[in-house]
């Protein structure tokens, strides 16, 4: 759909759409000359909508309940706006990345395809349910957390929960880590890092009275520090050894390496904040704290400078319904600020590269 339309947008346009080699992803490039990168994620998430507008999800048990739809129609429209002025002092490419929910993230696939080749800074933007609409967080430094999964699984000869010594005492062992791996992790880094692990899912056994033979942890961990990030797993993994060596029971530890943090740069910053202060005027540009979710366009950032901004979307009066909620909707006007905000932050950017 996004290249069909680009196609009627840009018919009489130097534009270049090229198609990603995986599905659903794409990047088009508008104009000429080298130059900068506007990103939007596309990809929607296993969540049943509830919201009951006229707009609603079709398709049962998926919903853009993160705000992936607006940030591509943001990006549809500042494309075709971009396109339609008479000269750029470069290029701007489009790049329409799936999988973001996905960990590691769609990103890395869009850069293994090249669509940071010839870019030199890159922009993004993301709904924001806790901002009302015409106003747009940015901050320099890290403005969101890596994230990485951890999934353990023990395994045990099982027996009769009467002879534990008999055995190795699987659901224990579960229980030791559970409440001693995050106070471990909490001991061996810089407690300003921000970091913490937090379990999601536990699950063994079914009988009151039979030791069990498998079970299986899993859990997220997250820290606002990339040098933190960096030096994880080989604390994890030792970690984990030494808590269950007692326990006898077995262990197979898959430590996924999920995302790291979006590091704005300030230079970056400061041509996101430009383009915010033209799009919207007074009143428009605030702060934003760092959160501790994810996001994949932190492994744009390991290849090219850039900024990621909070995107206002709350009507100013009802519930604020957070993302990732069959609930969650946005007010469409943020649609129009999302579109003059990357447009003329594409153009400051431009305009510094020239300086």
């Amino acid at each position: 759909i996004v290249c069909c339309l680009f196609c009627c947008f840009f018919f009489d346009i130097p534009a270049t759409p090229c198609v990603l080699p995986f599905p659903f992803g794409g990047r088009v490039n508008c104009a000429h000359a080298t130059g900068d990168a506007l990103r939007a994620d596309m990809d929607a998430l296993p969540i049943t909508e509830a919201t009951g507008l006229p707009y609603s999800s079709s398709v049962d048990g998926v919903a853009h309940a993160c705000g992936h739809d607006a940030h591509t129609a943001i990006l549809m429209a500042a494309g075709a706006a971009l396109a339609a002025a008479p000269e750029l002092p470069g290029r701007v490419r489009l790049i329409f990345q799936p999988a973001e929910e996905v960990m590691p993230g769609g990103a890395l696939d869009a850069i293994e395809a090249g669509v940071l080749n010839g870019v030199d800074r890159i922009f993004g933007l993301h709904c924001d349910p806790r901002l009302p609409v015409g106003q747009v967080g940015v901050r320099v430094g890290a403005i969101t957390s890596a994230a990485d999964l951890l999934e353990l699984r023990l395994t045990s000869p099982g027996g009769h929960t009467s002879r534990p010594h008999l055995t190795a005492d699987l659901v224990h062992a579960l229980g030791t880590v559970i409440t001693n791996l995050p106070a471990v992790i909490s001991r061996r880094v810089d407690p300003r890092s921000g970091t913490i692990l937090v379990w999601g899912a536990v699950h063994a056994g079914e009988a009151a009275n039979a030791v069990p033979e498998e079970g299986v942890l899993l859990g997220t961990l997250r820290t606002a520090d990339h040098d933190v990030w960096l030096k994880m797993e080989s604390l994890v993994n030792p970690a984990v050894e030494s808590l269950l060596a007692p326990t006898g029971v077995g262990f197979t530890l898959n430590y996924r390496r999920g995302v790291p943090p979006v590091v704005c740069d300030a230079e970056s910053t400061a041509y996101l904040s430009a383009g915010v202060d033209a799009a919207l005027g007074e009143g428009g540009l605030t702060s934003t704290e760092q959160s501790s979710g994810g996001e994949d366009f932190g492994w744009y950032l390991e290849h090219a400078p850039g900024a990621f901004a909070r995107l206002g979307v709350w009507d100013g009066k009802g519930p604020q319904r957070d993302l990732h909620q069959g609930t969650f909707v946005l007010d469409e006007r943020a649609l129009l600020t999302g579109t003059r905000v990357m447009v003329h932050t594409a153009l400051s950017a431009l305009a510094g590269s020239r300086d």
